[in-house]
């Protein structure tokens, strides 16, 4: 693996309120215990009371199946670019870490496209508000992942029709 004097750059700061809601997965870059076929994988971010972010991620796994896991993200400085994420137990099925680090990498200056990264370059998600995503623009902020450092020969590209599964989805 290749060395890097140099950290992974973030946002300068991050809008937390303007961050929040939901976003669908354009590619990532995976651990290799993440379910591979997942597809429709949305991520939604709400503020806590306490003033952490609750994260709920959601797909339909390889048997067609709706899936989620939910977490808690802790900004760690004022930038909020930085976050601690960490899932509950239940949910480890296809989340790609227990509790990881979560830097915003990249924004766009609406807020509608974001690049996450973690800082050993092992971790990239691309996420927009759109669940298609102009060719050009997905190129644009996986060049920027390029220029840190990132290896993108396993990037993961899911089905992605802009279908998020339902709440009720999970009811009993």
């Amino acid at each position: 693996m290749a060395h890097h004097t140099h950290d992974v750059a973030t946002v300068p700061a991050l809008d937390l309120d303007r961050y929040l809601g939901t976003w669908f997965e354009i590619c990532r870059l995976p651990l290799k215990w993440e379910d591979a076929e997942a597809r429709d994988i949305t991520a939604t971010y709400a503020l806590n009371s306490d003033g952490t972010v609750r994260v709920e991620n959601r797909c339909i796994d390889k048997d067609g199946k709706p899936d989620r896991s939910i977490g808690q993200a802790v900004p760690v400085d004022g930038s909020n670019a930085k976050l601690k994420v960490s899932f509950l137990p239940q949910f480890l099925r296809w989340i790609p870490f227990a509790k990881g680090d979560y830097w915003v990498l990249r924004i766009s200056q609406d807020y509608s496209v974001a690049l996450v990264g973690t800082p050993d370059r092992e971790n990239l998600w691309l996420l927009s508000r759109s669940a298609d995503l102009a060719p050009e623009i997905k190129a644009y902020f996986l060049e920027a992942a390029k220029a840190e450092g990132f290896d993108l020969s396993a990037l993961i590209t899911p089905v992605q029709s802009g279908y998020v599964v339902p709440e009720a989805a999970f009811s009993d």
